[in-house]
């Protein structure tokens, strides 16, 4: 790791190193923040991973595309106070703006999403005709992994590998376990964007024979009952039905809906320590 490439910002008595536009030959290059908590690090631990998509809006208000954060190192040192999760570093990967949704809407079933039919949606809907998801998910498990790996103390166990989004970020969480189980053991789904036309059904229906066995794997889901989340609970539903057939119980799986819950950071905010806790203990 080379000091130039990395900047440093302390709070108080955590870290958040920035790496300035992170090179990748799957995927555009991206900012990627990384934050230590106090004490880090620690003699003989290993401290599991949490990879959060976009990840502008995961600490500073600045950068985030809402002006409101998640408050994610907030959260976590509560949490790691209290005993209630094993010491985690957080990841946090920005978005590309105008491939978000190319590199987010996971690529299943193939039959659908490389037809010429979704490839002329997508060039007329986002200015491009392909999804990314899975260059996005090898520039992860290939690249950002094992740099992180390298240059942390961190536990390379799936159970400590662990992803977190909202919205369309949900999404590429779910993709991440059901496309490489071996590396991400848990994923956490805040407002998953369901009602894709097209291609969020035929999602959907891949879920059964894609899903890994809940073993080792742990997932989380939830949706408010405003703004976009007004319509996510039918879909929530039978995603949640297909799990439960698949295995899933309450020690593996958990689902919690807000009231009065918005599709925005503000609402996000307010309930991450819920999945947090759940996903990280």
């Amino acid at each position: 790791m080379n000091q130039a490439d990395f900047t440093f910002h302390n709070l108080k008595n955590d870290t958040i190193i920035y790496f300035e536009d992170f090179k990748s030959k799957f995927v555009d290059s991206r900012n990627v923040e990384v934050w230590l908590p106090e004490g880090y690090p620690k003699k003989d631990v290993e401290y599991q991973v949490l990879y959060m998509h976009d990840g502008q809006n995961v600490f500073n208000k600045e950068t985030s595309y809402s002006g409101t954060t998640w408050e994610i190192d907030e959260k976590v040192d509560s949490l790691l106070a209290m005993g209630a999760i094993q010491p985690t570093i957080v990841v946090a990967i920005w978005n590309n703006g105008k491939k978000r949704f190319s590199e987010y809407m996971p690529q299943l079933p193939k039959s659908l999403t490389e037809s010429a039919f979704a490839k002329a949606e997508l060039k007329k809907n986002f200015g491009h005709d392909e999804l990314l998801s899975d260059a996005y998910l090898k520039f992860m498990t290939k690249e950002l992994l094992p740099f992180i790996n390298n240059h942390f103390q961190t536990s390379k166990n799936p159970e400590h590998t662990i992803t977190m989004g909202a919205s369309m970020g949900a999404h590429i969480s779910l993709y991440a376990v059901m496309k490489n189980p071996d590396v991400f053991g848990k994923a956490g789904c805040l407002s998953t964007h369901w009602p894709i036309p097209y291609l969020g059904q035929a999602f959907m229906d891949e879920l059964p024979g894609s899903m890994p066995k809940p073993t080792i794997h742990k997932l989380y889901f939830d949706h408010g009952t405003k703004t976009l989340d007004k319509d996510y609970e039918p879909y929530q539903m039978k995603v949640n039905e297909m799990l439960r057939e698949l295995g899933y119980t309450d020690k593996n799986l958990l689902y919690k809906k807000y009231e009065n819950h918005e599709h925005s950071e503000k609402y996000w905010q307010q309930r991450v320590a819920i999945p947090l806790e759940f996903l990280l203990k």
